[in-house]
């Protein structure tokens, strides 16, 4: 298989991994410390099931590493750098609001200039 193919199916895995809201989530979770399925239970407002079934997933493809105390079981960041590579992927959202505030301002400029500009010819 050619490498330029291999990588990209790979990449493709890795971020279809990252692709869920609540996967996100844990990540940023995750970022400083080490965290446990109750503790992600109640941040998320998912049961701890559905907690399981994500942290699963993510320790399947090493994203997530965890420690066990007893009966709990404590889940770090494999990786840590993922969290800020996160951060830095919000700039390319930022981008579109950016965009999005322009267009709602010129709205706003074009609607109030053709509502004067209707009452204008009403009154003629």
């Amino acid at each position: 298989m050619p490498a330029r193919l291999l990588v990209t199916k790979e990449l493709s895995k890795f971020l279809g991994v990252l692709s869920h809201p609540h996967r996100i989530r844990i990540v940023e979770e995750l970022r400083n410390e080490e965290r446990d399925v109750n503790f992600l239970e109640s941040v998320l407002g998912i049961s701890h099931a559905r907690v399981s079934q994500h942290l699963a997933l993510m320790r399947s493809h090493r994203l997530v590493t965890e420690r066990r105390q007893g009966r709990r079981v404590f889940y770090r960041l494999f990786q840590p750098e993922l969290a800020g590579w996160l951060v830095d992927g919000l700039k390319f959202i930022e981008r579109d609001i950016e965009a999005a505030q322009g267009i709602r301002e010129a709205v706003d400029q074009v609607k109030a200039i053709w509502a004067e500009e209707n009452k204008s010819a009403g009154t003629v």
